[in-house]
């Protein structure tokens, strides 16, 4: 496909992107809902979400990197709420699995967005941190995952 021809399907570079981030972001939820389809708790749910969205951004790390490691789009709550966002769904599915643990009695805090966020920001990191330097931390990539995971959960119970 030649360069011009993309902008028959495409108005512009940035609907391009997006197009591309929601594929990514897609590819990202069907390994999730894979990952969690048997998972019956709801804190336990959470916890592989985490591992599967790291594991996600570490298989893929050019795509990841374009997808939320590039500052191509400034984004405000309003683009997210009305869905002009790319992984709005992927987020969507987080704040509904806290949302769960919330229910369930699991998390004092009350704010679902609130945690779904700050959960995000975790994953995010150690994804990020595993992308741009490999091999770093020296504590192994499973044990800081685990290790941010238990103390985030453990200060939400």
């Amino acid at each position: 496909m030649t360069p011009p021809s993309l902008y028959l399907h495409f108005p512009d570079k940035d609907a391009l992107i997006f197009a591309v981030c929601e594929r990514q972001f897609a590819r990202l939820e069907r390994m999730v809902a894979e990952a969690t389809g048997t998972v019956d708790d709801p804190v336990e749910r959470l916890r592989v979400m985490g591992e599967t969205y790291v594991r996600f951004g570490v298989e893929h790390p050019e795509q990841y990197r374009i997808l939320l490691m590039t500052k191509d789009g400034e984004f405000t709550r309003d683009d997210f709420e009305n869905g002009r966002m790319p992984g709005i769904t992927a987020f969507g599915h987080l704040l509904r699995a806290v949302e769960e643990c919330m229910a369930a009695g699991a998390m004092r805090e009350r704010d679902p967005f609130l945690v779904a966020t700050g959960l995000w920001c975790v994953v995010h990191g150690v994804t990020s941190l595993q992308i741009s330097i490999p091999g770093f931390p020296f504590v192994g990539d499973r044990a800081l995952l685990d290790h941010v995971l238990e103390t985030q959960m453990r200060g939400l119970a």
